[in-house]
């Protein structure tokens, strides 16, 4: 099993990388160049639609540098045996939340500077055209907010925003990284490779000390403005991308496998309305069957050359 790349980290109220980042291509799993037939159904496809709905996962933001969980070979589950943080247990463990954000805390530095691709880049422009109706994306990097698009909805949230479990207020990431320097004057680990949503790889030894701040309004538990695995969707988001989809006439899935079904259920519902869809993604999707159109090739490569506008 291929071992996480190790960082040497000392904290002293700031972090200071000491190896460089990884390539921004490190965890993109290996693909065929796109065939020009390929591309010309999928320039086709995009080109019949005049109000397209998009779907965009973890692999349209690995060419940034930003792992997923399940590429062959590249993504978490392929290269280590971590696992993501579940929602029931951050909520009723202390200690679970504690470690949660001291790996966080440290890997933050690094996945907030993250840049968006040609891919994030691409679909902006589609927007500003008027060739795509909607963006729904299942990253929680806000890469596609930072490429300029706004008719976007962040489906499982953002991890740039905290939200307080205990009055709801929410406020900036970056804001409480500095509360956490405040508390931690410092404190000192040693970490191994970052994880697809910010965090780094620590002992339960390394973090026993770590304190983590409270909300400033009242007091209450802190998290990341984002849907932990085994935690649902909001209805209303939920409602809003459907009436989204409802006035669309085309689907286009970019980097994902939807084996989720939050993201999913969207394909269902593009499918009974008889909505063609077409997936670009490398690897199998569970929506395979759904799709007119079937391309297996890195995003950052189609995107920008399927349609000229």
């Amino acid at each position: 099993m291929q071992q996480p790349q190790r960082w040497v980290l000392k904290l002293t109220g700031h972090i200071r990388f000491r190896s460089m980042a990884a390539s921004t291509l490190d965890f993109v799993p290996a693909s065929l160049p796109i065939s020009s037939l390929a591309l010309e159904q999928l320039q086709n496809f995009v080109s019949r639609s005049r109000r397209l709905f998009a779907i965009t996962g973890a692999g349209l933001s690995t060419e940034s540098g930003i792992p997923d969980y399940r590429s062959e070979g590249v993504g978490l589950y392929s290269r280590t045996d971590r696992r993501p943080m579940q929602h029931s247990e951050f909520l009723s463990n202390a200690k679970a939340r504690q470690r949660y954000w001291a790996r966080n805390y440290v890997g933050w530095p690094l996945f907030s500077s993250h840049q968006p691709n040609a891919a994030h880049v691409a679909l902006r422009s589609w927007e500003t055209a008027g060739k795509l109706h909607w963006l729904v994306t299942q990253n929680v990097d806000a890469l596609h907010s930072k490429a300029g698009s706004q008719q976007l909805t962040e489906l499982h949230g953002c991890t740039h925003r905290v939200v307080c479990l205990g009055c709801g207020s929410v406020s900036p990431r970056q804001a409480l990284q500095v509360r956490f320097a405040a508390l931690n004057p410092g404190w000192a680990a040693d970490a191994g490779g970052v994880a697809p949503d910010g965090d780094v790889f620590l002992t339960d030894e390394q973090v026993q000390h770590f304190q983590v701040p409270s909300c400033e309004v009242c007091g209450g538990i802190l998290k990341p403005q984002v849907t932990f695995f085994g935690d649902t969707v909001d209805r209303d988001t939920v409602r809003f991308v459907h009436q989204k989809l409802a006035e669309s006439d085309g689907v286009l899935v970019a980097g994902s496998s939807l084996q989720v079904f939050s993201g999913y259920r969207f394909l269902l519902a593009a499918s009974e309305r008889k909505v063609p869809v077409a997936i670009l993604n490398i690897g199998p999707t569970r929506a395979d069957h759904l799709a007119s159109v079937r391309v297996s090739a890195r995003c950052g490569e189609v995107l920008p050359a399927i349609l000229t506008l």
